[in-house]
């Protein structure tokens, strides 16, 4: 099967790249410093694995899109596999940090990948995530030109959409589409993997929140 980004990589590392030092700043911030093995789900062209390196981290990146790994390994010499965020290739334990950077947008089955997260986890170890805000970004989202935003009954249509009236001709989500998770199944996907929330925050200061990070531990 051709992963969804598969014949994007330089368009979206292109489109994606500009803005990603202002959400690595963000990311170290909620990382705070640490050490040993950090699996980074979902690692795409590899535009965070530096940042995530400078906490004193060893990055391994992971991603379903061959064109998009072929990106990161011209990028970064962190060790780099190709695979499935819900079957992960590795033994419980593996990892002391996780970060799952900008994928529920981009996963059929979010719950799943934050229960593998947590299963590779070591005891106390961190899971990040920092992605798009559900309530206010997906396919139910029309942007008014006076930058707010109207929100549609169609928030609770979860799943993968592969259009929606609203989005930009030419964008990320009129070229690959989305899967919309709203925001309790996104919190609670955390909860039913036996995750501790330890905080929940909307980065950024944009006056409508695009971003919401979830930092969660294993017991």
């Amino acid at each position: 099967m051709t992963a969804r980004y598969d014949g994007q990589a330089e368009w979206y590392d292109g489109y994606i790249g500009p803005g990603a030092g202002a959400n690595a700043a963000w990311i170290v911030d909620l990382l705070g410093p640490g050490g040993g093995l950090c699996l980074d789900i979902g690692c795409g062209t590899g535009l965070y694995l530096e940042a995530i390196r400078s906490t004193g981290r060893t990055v391994v990146g992971l991603d379903r899109s061959a064109d998009q790994l072929r990106l990161a390994r011209g990028r970064d010499g962190a060790p780099l596999l190709q695979g499935d965020a819900t079957r992960l290739p590795f033994a419980a334990g593996a990892f002391a940090t996780v970060t799952a950077l900008w994928v529920s947008t981009d996963v059929g089955d979010f719950a799943g990948l934050v229960r593998e997260a947590a299963r590779v986890l070591r005891p106390g170890g961190m899971l990040l995530f920092y992605g798009v805000h559900p309530c206010f970004n997906g396919p139910h989202i029309e942007p008014r030109p006076d930058g707010a935003v109207v929100i549609h009954p169609t928030y609770r249509i979860t799943g993968r959409h592969r259009r929606s009236p609203w989005w930009r001709e030419g964008g990320l989500r009129d070229r690959v589409g989305m899967s919309h998770v709203p925001l309790p199944d996104l919190i609670n996907a955390f909860v039913d993997a036996g995750l501790t929330i330890d905080r929940v925050t909307e980065p950024r200061e944009d006056p409508v929140p695009y971003a919401l990070a979830v930092r969660a531990f294993r017991a």
